[in-house]
């Protein structure tokens, strides 16, 4: 984990360390227009022979969103992800990341029991999460949200390799939020910080964690 004000200058250094030379570039149709995007994208651009960007989805990804995203990185031969923005372009990019090489359709992998050992996890490249909102905490899990469209329902989609290789946390790309997606994330982390504590399955460490969670 990079941390520290201006870290997304070395993004270019997380995807050497990583081997990655042809990333798909992961962000929403939203943030995909701000400036600060447009500049990340553009200091890339510089450094890659190839620069592949997805950002055909918005908030509550659906899986014909992850399909699609998949496509595009299998036929640009990417070798790795970068997924940018909020909890549901983290999701995306660690979905699409995942799914490249499975066979299976993505339901096959919901966290149930051992689901997860269907994937064939040697065709899952390595991630690099930058969030921009501070809520979510998709850059630290080992899954993904998406909902299925034909049952309406929001699926868990779980492998120990959605956990990013890198995640690049950096105060500034916050900053444009505007103060209503601020307090809603905020919100958001909260709640996650409840869940935990009020859960049934006790554990001190989660407890610990969520209390100094609810504190921040």
């Amino acid at each position: 984990m990079w941390v520290g004000e201006n870290r997304i200058n070395n993004l270019f250094d997380a995807c050497q360390e990583l081997k990655i030379s042809n990333p798909l570039f992961v962000t929403d149709k939203d943030l995909i227009n701000l400036d600060m995007i447009k500049q990340i994208i553009q200091d890339l651009k510089k450094k890659f022979n190839n620069l592949e960007i997805f950002s055909n989805f918005s908030g509550n990804p659906i899986g014909e969103n992850v399909e699609e995203g998949v496509k595009v990185y299998n036929k640009s031969n990417c070798d790795g992800v970068i997924a940018i923005g909020g909890g549901s372009a983290l999701d995306v990019g660690k979905a699409v990341a995942f799914m490249c090489g499975q066979e299976r359709p993505i339901w096959d992998f919901e966290d149930i029991g051992d689901y997860w050992k269907r994937a064939a996890s040697s065709k899952i490249p390595s991630i690099i999460a930058i969030p921009t909102t501070a809520g979510t905490g998709s850059e630290t899990g080992r899954a993904s949200a998406i909902i299925n469209k034909d049952t309406g329902v929001k699926k868990i989609i779980f492998h120990p390799k959605l956990l990013p290789s890198i995640v690049i946390l950096d105060p500034i790309l916050t900053i444009d939020l505007s103060p209503k997606l601020t307090a809603a994330t905020g919100m958001d982390a909260l709640a996650h910080n409840l869940e935990a504590f009020c859960a049934p399955g006790f554990h001190p460490m989660a407890n610990g964690i969520a209390i100094e969670g609810i504190k921040l």
